[in-house]
């Protein structure tokens, strides 16, 4: 079983327009809304696959009371820390005639510390009988920044294995707990890696990860849009994964990804395996309006068009 962990959940909504003009009124064509947030995209994504999942999510307000029952609803397995704040909303907008994509990210409000002290008790509960859990984007302001060290800490020493799919601070105060999986986009990788991330090959940026996350034993994935995938695997192996498949609803991908990756990794399959599953899960995302909607159908068909070698 798999836990992935929200921390800063939003209500995500995606407007169609024909056009997008500046200043100008639009009246959408078409709209979906998800309960979203990267954790419980994916989240999503992994129930749409067949795995077996329970949520954890932070929220608050009436946004928080339609993220529960839109959970609910989707059939996933859910539990909440509740606050007094409101949970956010981001918005993106694509354009049908240019095909492009403009999104919207609310920061949100702080939340009490003793909220944050709830959430990590309703992991704890979530842990018991998991093998995995995935700590997915950004620590709502009020928390600790380093709040997801703990509790990569944590599940480590109960034996559940953890993934992380952040960025900036977030991220560097994870890696110092040694997670099993470091999940991130080429952006994120510059965030905390700097100059390097921007002047070296993925490669190297996916072994400088890796040995952040502590080295032999653990494994970095560094994902690249259009591109594909660069991974190094916890027996120290590069292997890139590449799908030409493009979809026009690419938020939520990255989200998407990750749960395939943990949905393989929990019935056993092979790291090479693994990352054929959640390129097709990403370009199965990438096909639906609304972040992590896809069908286990398509996502096995689409992975069985990626390729992963060894380089």
């Amino acid at each position: 079983m798999i836990v992935f962990a929200c921390a800063h959940p939003s209500i995500d909504k995606l407007f169609e327009v024909e056009r997008l003009t500046p200043g100008a009124i639009h009246r959408p064509s078409s709209f979906v809304q998800v309960a979203g947030g990267k954790g419980l995209n994916a989240a999503r994504a992994a129930v749409s696959i067949g795995a077996d999942v329970r949520a954890v999510a932070l929220v608050g307000g009436h946004a928080g009371g339609w993220i529960e029952d839109s959970l609910a609803r989707e059939g996933v397995d859910a539990r909440s820390a509740r606050g007094s704040h409101e949970t956010r909303s981001c918005l993106s907008v694509a354009d049908e005639e240019t095909g492009g994509l403009t999104e919207f990210y609310e920061d949100g409000p702080p939340v009490e510390g003793s909220v944050w002290g709830a959430f990590e008790s309703e992991i704890e509960e979530a842990l018991v009988d998991a093998a995995w859990i995935a700590l997915s984007g950004s620590i709502p302001s009020g928390a600790p920044e380093d709040g997801y060290a703990a509790i990569v800490a944590s599940a480590r020493k109960s034996g559940v294995r953890v993934a992380v799919d952040a960025r900036g601070v977030y991220l560097e105060h994870a890696l110092s707990s040694e997670p099993d999986v470091v999940k991130v986009n080429g952006s994120e990788a510059a965030q905390i890696l700097g100059s390097r991330a921007t002047n070296d090959d993925p490669v190297v940026v996916a072994h400088d990860l890796r040995g952040r996350a502590g080295g032999d034993g653990h494994a970095a994935v560094v994902t690249l849009g259009t591109d594909g995938v660069i991974a190094v695997d916890p027996e120290g192996r590069v292997l890139r994964g590449t799908l030409d498949v493009r979809g026009r609803y690419p938020v939520g991908s990255g989200d998407a990804f990750l749960g395939g990756l943990l949905a393989a990794f929990d019935e056993g399959d092979t790291f090479e395996k693994a990352l054929a599953s959640a390129l097709g899960a990403a370009a199965a995302n990438a096909e639906v309006p609304g972040a992590g909607r896809l069908t286990a159908e398509r996502a096995r068909a689409l992975s069985a068009r990626a390729r992963v070698e060894t380089i």
